[in-house]
């Protein structure tokens, strides 16, 4: 932590009252430097190095999270803000539940900090490819704050998918080429996960 970033316990102290996100596209505090304070890829938080094995302290730094348009991340309070390390995605969804709703299947993830969230159009399932060639699944949890789809998730994410031919508008030999896609639905919106 830089000089003039402030403390964990000062941060904390301003935090406690809120249940759930705060408010804080709502707080324009100054920038008090940055915290050594690192979010793991696989959703682990760190201070100074070690890992916080708490996880209602980890609910309660999760819940002041922004990203700003600069592109980093910072926890933020009414009177300050603190820039931290975001290694992928500050979120890791760790369960999936599907059920059926009023008609219409609702997908709804667990993160690893015990918040829910249900895949619509405000919450929508990405899935891009790493360096790796390999999918790197994500879901929108809140302004511009993302959670990467565990693995397993994602498998049981591409168990409950429905394959869609689509035509993809390119002529080959004077033919339409189709593409099969992995799609699922949830709260009446529509995801691809991939081609086969």
């Amino acid at each position: 932590m830089t000089k003039q970033a402030s403390g964990t316990e000062h941060i904390l102290s301003q935090i406690g009252q809120f249940k759930g996100p705060a408010p804080v596209h709502e707080w324009d505090p100054p920038y008090c430097g940055e915290m050594d304070m690192r979010i793991a890829a696989d959703g682990r938080w760190y201070h100074e190095g070690s890992p916080i094995g708490r996880p209602q302290l980890v609910r309660l730094f999760s819940s002041i999270l922004r990203k700003d348009p600069d592109g980093y991340h910072y926890l933020v309070t009414p009177v300050e803000k603190v820039r931290i390390q975001v290694d992928d995605c500050p979120f890791v969804a760790q369960l999936m539940d599907v059920e059926e709703v009023g008609g219409e299947s609702q997908i709804t993830f667990t993160l690893n900090t015990g918040e829910t969230v249900t895949a619509d159009a405000n919450h929508a399932i990405e899935v891009t490819v790493d360096d790796d060639n390999q999918p790197h699944p994500t879901v929108h949890v809140r302004d511009g704050l993302w959670a990467l789809i565990s693995r397993s998730v994602f498998y049981s994410l591409v168990e409950v998918a429905d394959q869609v031919s689509r035509d993809d508008g390119k002529k080959a030999n004077n033919n339409n080429q189709i593409k099969t896609e992995l799609v699922v639905s949830s709260s009446g919106s529509e995801f691809v996960l991939g081609t086969v």
